[in-house]
């Protein structure tokens, strides 16, 4: 979770000024509006975050510890594949995420049918990607998307317009499922090769290879 810190002090000639940091991750910001409070000069302090909810430094160390036992730090990538000859789509997604100062993966896929083009096999695997953080009980928190898919990525960014139905019925079923988790959602392009463990997984599905798995990692923090 990141934050912008707004700091309100009072300067040596009695007049209010109002400081604003860079974005920074919450825990550091408590530790450096720590060093704030020692100038005895603060009037208010408070935390900015990526959705422009404030918090006091009580609310958000709070928050803080509540985060701890939930799923955040959260990056998810989604990646679909289509089979023209069976008419049949795979989809894969990998969640890492942090809890309980522990990181974690999780990988995912499926087999679909229904599915028309390669282009709506990513918008259903980006659908699938949703539907495991609502599972994960994420919830009202930054969630950094990667996929290769530019067109699933500028149009849900709304840099690119959507003019194909199919597409804009997946649209409104993402950003409304996004808005009811109130997650803030980030979206990043990246190449197929850097989104090779979500390629395999949607590959496997289209072998029939399906998987479920949560796997602890050893980096902490």
């Amino acid at each position: 979770m990141n934050v912008v810190i707004q700091w309100k002090y009072v300067s040596l000639k009695k007049q209010e000024i109002v400081l604003t940091s860079d974005w920074l991750p919450a825990e550091k910001a408590l530790m450096i509006a720590e060093d704030f409070e020692k100038t005895g000069r603060v009037k208010e302090l408070l935390f900015i975050d990526e959705q422009k909810t404030s918090w006091t430094k009580k609310e958000l160390t709070k928050l803080l510890k509540e985060l701890e036992t939930e799923p955040h730090d959260i990056v998810a990538y989604f990646d679909g594949g289509f089979d023209k000859q069976t008419q049949k789509a795979g989809v894969g997604t990998v969640i890492y995420y942090k809890q309980n100062h522990q990181r974690y993966r999780l990988r995912a896929n499926r087999m679909l049918d229904e599915i028309e083009s390669n282009n709506e096999a990513e918008f259903a695997a980006f659908w699938f990607t949703v539907q495991k953080l609502e599972e994960l009980g994420v919830h009202h928190l930054p969630v950094t998307f990667r996929g290769d898919s530019q067109v699933v990525l500028n149009q849900l960014s709304g840099e690119w317009p959507c003019f194909e139905d199919n597409f804009n019925a997946w649209l409104d079923r993402i950003e409304a499922k996004l808005a009811e988790l109130g997650i803030n959602a980030i979206f990043e392009l990246i190449s197929r090769k850097q989104n090779s463990e979500a390629d395999k997984l949607a590959t496997q599905a289209l072998e029939k290879i399906l998987i479920t798995s949560t796997l602890e990692l050893n980096e902490k923090g």
